[in-house]
């Protein structure tokens, strides 16, 4: 299960996070817990989380009521931005016209690059489950998309396909005969999302 980190101040302003440690605001922290909530009936086997504050203080409301610890792994770290982290939309656009038509920092991560490292980084943990384990991994909007397209064998020109996870949204991936697929996608307790380019 690929559960993405709750609202942060940022988030609701529009801004480009990547790997700035944003905390989670007020709205966020409830939405952490009233998934928690619901995730924690699934009795997962583990949890782990990226490393930013704002995935780890998701995760953690989910680790009180099941008792697991929380993994704290970088490889699951949202995309480096560069110079796009802390700009919104309207800013990247008007400052990096050729770069924002394909949604790659001049100087932060390629897409290739986050979906390599984030889909190695799923796989090594799903490697580590007993067979019908249930792992509940805490990240960001970017990375578990991209990490997601790379597991299901999608190739770079059709990644946009998955669309965004709204803030504290989770996607599930099962395997059958060694083959990975969605089996859900963007699903949660919260209202329908809004849909947008994903921060």
């Amino acid at each position: 299960m690929l559960w993405r980190h709750g609202q942060t101040i940022w988030n609701a302003e529009g801004r480009f996070q990547g790997q700035t440690d944003i905390p989670l605001d007020e709205t966020g922290e409830a939405q952490a817990a009233m998934a928690a909530s619901r995730l924690a009936t699934l009795r997962p086997d583990a949890i782990f989380s990226s490393d930013l504050i704002r995935a780890a203080g998701t995760a953690a409301p989910l680790a009180r009521l099941t008792g697991l610890a929380v993994t704290l792994d970088k490889d699951l770290r949202e995309r480096s931005g560069g110079s796009w982290e802390g700009l919104n939309d309207r800013e990247i656009t008007a400052r990096f016209p050729a770069a924002r038509a394909t949604w790659n920092p001049p100087d932060g991560e390629s897409t290739t690059a986050v979906a390599d490292r984030v889909g190695s980084a799923l796989t090594r943990i799903a490697a580590g489950l007993a067979d019908g384990g249930l792992a509940v991994v805490v990240s960001h909007g970017a990375a578990l998309r991209l990490g997601m397209a790379r597991m299901l064998g999608l190739t770079e020109e059709i990644f946009g396909i998955l669309g965004p996870l709204s803030n504290c949204s989770w996607s599930v991936l099962g395997q059958r005969n060694g083959r990975w697929r969605l089996l859900e996608h963007n699903a949660g307790t919260l209202p329908e999302p809004v849909l947008s380019d994903d921060r």
